[in-house]
């Protein structure tokens, strides 16, 4: 009689198994996907730096704003577009999001000046902080409470791989096709995710219905936020800052072929 009611609930649990070792939803991988392009669109000027800059006619120091600026647009555009998109359903912000990049990137194809460029990489910059932003809690919501860490760590693998794996593919492709055919690239990827997105995100998920403004801004009065925010500023200025030269650092001081980088 003992055995047997210590069994019962031992063998509930083996049926059930553990929550974090349930499968994770398919739109948490769609998202992961939208913030691969994003990270790849990020950093892969790294790559095209001295192309870029000889078909603009600005120096290679010069070129490198291309990224500056699009980090602005993420400081800026994450808690801002955030906050402004609070009442729009995320499904649909998600998608917007994904215009506006793709939209960003036809602008820097076809564009034909250095302040164009910017301005297109600015407004896509925007567009990717309102993504990451709604991603992160579509994919915490998607995954419910037991796997929420582990969805904000997959979608957030794919900027990671990005670095790896898109940002070297995308180098690759401007020596083949120049500067400007990985942009194109990103703009048709872009449309695509925003179909996969469309049809993956639930229509009842929505963005920050009980959350107002207020609340969101009185998380700058931690502490220990602050203190968070400038290691993470301070290991990302080193890393980045000679991520950002590494195509001139490689050829120009190096020695190595530009097919290499």
């Amino acid at each position: 009689m003992q055995g047997a009611t210590l069994s019962a609930p031992v063998d509930e649990r083996v049926e059930k198994g553990p929550p974090a070792s349930r499968r994770l939803p398919g739109v948490v991988y769609v998202l992961a996907l939208g913030t691969f392009l994003m990270g790849t669109t990020e950093f892969v000027v790294a790559g095209l730096l001295p192309e870029i800059a000889g078909d603009l006619q600005v120096s290679v120091a010069r070129a490198g704003l291309a990224i500056t600026v699009f980090a602005v647009g993420m400081i800026i555009g994450a808690p801002l577009m955030s906050m402004l998109t609070l009442r729009l359903p995320a499904r649909w912000t998600l998608v917007l999001a994904l215009g506006v990049f793709a939209a960003g990137h036809v602008i820097a194809a076809v564009g034909d000046g250095f302040g164009l460029l910017l301005a297109a990489r600015f407004l896509t910059a925007l567009a990717t902080g309102a993504f990451w932003a709604v991603a992160n809690v579509v994919a915490t919501r998607a995954a419910g409470p037991a796997a929420s860490s582990r969805a904000v760590g997959v979608v957030g693998s794919g900027a990671m791989l990005a670095n790896v794996v898109g940002v070297p593919l995308g180098a690759f492709a401007g020596q083949l096709m120049g500067w400007r055919g990985p942009f194109w690239i990103l703009a048709v990827l872009a449309v695509a995710a925003m179909a996969l997105i469309a049809r993956s995100v639930p229509h009842e998920t929505s963005g920050g219905q009980t959350v107002s403004i207020r609340s969101e801004l009185s998380a700058l009065r931690s502490g220990r936020l602050w203190l968070v925010l400038a290691a993470c500023a301070t290991m990302s200025a080193g890393v980045l800052g000679t991520y950002t030269y590494i195509a001139p650092l490689l050829t120009g001081r190096a020695e190595i072929a530009a097919g290499l980088v």
